[in-house]
């Protein structure tokens, strides 16, 4: 078995790491600037950044590589340096956790390419493709324990990760973002993420759903994933509560007691591997933390329940379009897939 699934056997659920942009904010990184750069020009940052994860309790970070794909480093100068960037930071990460006294898994963090899939933009799938196994050499070589592909959207994108995952011997783990009412940005459901197992090069080691909206709509598309499989290995890491625009900032309203009952919630509805993005900090995932290692298992909850514990859906499934939608589906006149790139 893979470290994952040995740690998984041995701790039946596992704690994922936070927020890695918000963290880098409040340690200086201006907006508009490649985070990825940060794993040469400020190493010590990084190394603190995972840190305070680990003290907090993870058994899983994230390295700091989400956009350290040759289509985003391209914004910045960067698209040579794929390599160089995705190994500096799984090195920074692999030093963190070995330094622990504990296992720590380190996750290869991949985000979308931010390009079009063709026919409506020029990335090709074969290009995805491509540059996805760039990034993945650069993360195998700094000592990744598995490829998290993250944030999400078209299906395209990740069955390209997959491809360029297959063959690896390194476990695959692949969550959505479903920001838009209850799907993603493309269209793409909660249950048929979970159907898409089948149809990837490569089997993921688990699935599920990162960032979106809120706290309450993730652990929507967990219950979703959990009923369509519940063998799945489901992934939760919402973000922390909801976000709100306060002048020039975006402030996450979640506090650490909010966090907690979100983890309770998230293992009572299925999840394995629980965490926190956008807003979570270390001081959150020690309340995390802390509600893993004292959890009671309770009854799977319903949306009528999350939301009444955690607060109410940011944005919901529109069911009047579903069902519009499947009709003309079965009538035949359905469109076909949609193609795309994530929110940015």
């Amino acid at each position: 078995m893979s470290k994952l699934h040995t740690l998984l056997a041995m701790k039946g659920a596992l704690l994922a790491d936070g927020a890695t942009g918000t963290t880098l904010f409040d340690m200086g990184l201006t907006s508009g600037d490649a985070p990825e750069l940060w794993n040469v020009d400020e190493p010590d940052k990084i190394r603190t950044l995972h840190q305070g994860f680990v003290d907090a309790g993870s058994d899983i970070i994230l390295t700091n590589t989400f956009g350290a794909n040759r289509h985003r480093l391209k914004l910045h100068n960067a698209e040579g340096r794929v390599k160089e960037l995705n190994a500096a930071g799984a090195r920074l990460a692999r030093e963190v956790a070995e330094a622990t006294g504990r296992e720590v898994l380190v996750g290869g963090s991949i985000g979308p390419t931010g390009e079009l899939f063709q026919p409506l933009g020029a990335l090709s799938y074969e290009e995805a493709v491509d540059a996805f196994a760039e990034q993945i050499d650069g993360l195998i070589e700094g000592g990744a324990d598995i490829l998290w592909v993250e944030t999400m959207s078209a299906a395209e994108e990740m069955k390209a990760a997959a491809e360029a995952a297959k063959g690896r011997d390194i476990p695959l783990v692949v969550t959505a973002s479903f920001d838009t009412a209850g799907k993603t940005m493309m269209g793409l459901s909660p249950r048929g993420m979970a159907r898409l197992k089948s149809e990837f090069a490569c089997t993921p080691a688990a699935l599920g759903s990162n960032c979106g909206v809120g706290a309450s709509d993730l652990l929507a598309a967990v219950l979703e994933m959990t009923a369509e499989d519940p063998d799945l290995i489901v992934v939760a890491k919402a973000n922390c509560g909801i976000p709100e625009i306060r002048g020039d900032e975006v402030v996450y309203t979640g506090t650490p007691e909010l966090m907690a009952k979100y983890a309770h919630m998230a293992l009572d509805a299925g999840a394995r591997i629980i965490g926190g993005c956008c807003g979570t900090s270390a001081g959150h995932l020690a309340a995390m933390r802390q509600a893993l290692d004292t959890h009671m298992k309770g009854n799977r909850p319903d949306v009528g329940l999350v939301v009444s514990e955690i607060g109410p859906l940011v944005s919901p499934p529109n069911l009047e379009a579903d069902a519009a939608r499947a009709e003309a589906e079965a009538e035949g006149t359905g469109g076909g897939r949609r193609r795309g790139r994530r929110r940015g």
